[in-house]
């Protein structure tokens, strides 16, 4: 099967190649400097030349306050861009998966949200993803819109400066050999690998629509900075963050924990606890931390 992998050089996008690589398909990696999904020509020329079965979209303006502060151009890649996609995706006949986020909830109902519940972005990247779903699921029949939350993976995230939560977390702990998190925030830390595997599994079925994927359970940024130094065996010590220690310069759900309901309905569901992941991400990748306890 040829599939074109859009936003390829990402964090998710570069394990999506791999992904769909080792299932034996002819992935073409198409970065911003070979595809701009905001202009609609060039997304027709991009993906008429290749003819994909399949097209993933994984680009996005993803930096939230960027997004604030430029809504157009956050519109135009978040939502127009998705429409673009869907356009000549349908226009191929190709399948399009298009990844959206936990960021479309206001995080005021308190348990993990499913594909029903009604959407309430806080902020402008929460609006325009939004915006990005409805073209997606009005344009072309052939769709998967998939929610995700709390990505960290190998490739670096050039949205949040080259660093996911648990690289972060480890340089500073080795630098201060303790960090301040807040606990009153709660996601679903989930692996750009694992995903990439799902979408994988996706691709291979005809149950277009919406679904959420992450993986099982949830937890505070807190607890899982506590979880990412207890694997490590370090002895960095996480401590709290007071109320209002570290305030957010946009709105944010303060509980964006979703569930899997859709996949689970099919039996598609491919997610391990969120811890097993995180164990799997750090064995793989080798990071040991040494750094000794704070008096």
């Amino acid at each position: 099967m040829k599939v074109a992998v859009i936003g390829a050089n990402g964090q998710l996008g570069a394990d999506l190649v791999s992904a769909f690589s080792s299932a034996g398909d002819c992935v073409c990696p198409l970065n911003h400097s070979e595809v701009e999904i905001s202009d609609l020509g060039s997304v027709a020329y991009a993906l008429k030349e290749f003819r994909p079965q399949v097209v993933v979209n994984t680009a996005a303006m993803h930096h939230v306050e960027n997004c604030e502060r430029e809504p157009e151009k956050a519109f135009a890649t978040n939502a127009i861009g998705a429409r673009n996609l869907a356009v000549v995706s349908r226009g191929i006949g190709a399948v399009l998966l298009h990844v959206s986020t936990d960021y479309v909830f206001d995080g005021e109902k308190g348990e993990p949200y499913v594909e029903d519940d009604n959407p309430l972005p806080l902020n402008a990247y929460g609006i325009t993803k939004l915006a990005g779903e409805h073209f997606v699921r009005a344009t072309t029949y052939k769709h998967f819109v998939i929610r995700t939350s709390g990505l960290y993976g190998k490739s670096p995230c050039r949205a949040k400066g080259g660093l996911n939560f648990i690289e972060l977390m480890l340089k500073l702990g080795r630098e201060r050999g303790e960090v301040r998190v807040v606990g009153d925030e709660f996601v679903t830390p989930t692996s750009t690998e694992e995903l990439a595997m799902q979408l994988v599994s996706l691709s291979r079925s005809n149950c277009y629509g919406l679904y959420h994927a992450t993986a099982e359970g949830s937890c505070s940024w807190y607890e899982f900075a506590h979880e990412i130094f207890s694997v490590t065996g370090s002895k960095v010590q996480v401590h709290l963050a007071a109320p209002g220690e570290f305030p957010a310069k946009v709105p944010r759900p303060k509980y964006s924990v979703l569930e899997n309901q859709a996949l689970k309905k099919l039996g598609l569901n491919l997610f391990k606890p969120w811890q097993e992941g995180l164990h799997d991400y750090l064995e793989q990748s080798s990071r040991k931390l040494s750094v000794p306890s704070s008096n």
